[in-house]
């Protein structure tokens, strides 16, 4: 998912990412876009990109992106930051066993 910026209206929508790649994507979205619109979407791992819709077809569309991304990166999952894993009341109990109360089978 991400959320696409039409240049010059300001309102954002939300799309789903199809078929991306370093000089474009495929977008899947209730956006009313025309050929040849600028605008801007928000990549996972990446921000803001600029691009040109290349094609639309019912309720998807083609974006060209500017400038090259590493398509790798927006894949990857969003980093945590450091100190925010996971709490530790949420964090499983590990009982010391005593190896003397154990039954022998």
């Amino acid at each position: 998912m991400a959320d696409v910026r039409l240049l010059g209206a300001g309102d954002e929508h939300r799309v789903k990412v199809r078929n991306l790649s370093g000089g474009g994507m495929m977008a899947e979205g209730h956006v009313k876009v025309t050929r040849g619109a600028r605008l801007e979407i928000n990549l996972r791992n990446i921000g803001w990109v600029e691009g040109v819709v290349a094609w639309i077809h019912e309720n998807r569309f083609g974006i060209a992106f500017m400038e090259e991304i590493d398509p790798k990166v927006a894949r990857e999952p969003i980093a945590p930051k450091p100190g925010s894993g996971t709490p530790r009341f949420v964090k499983p109990v590990i009982a010391a066993v005593d190896p003397t109360r154990l039954r022998k089978i």
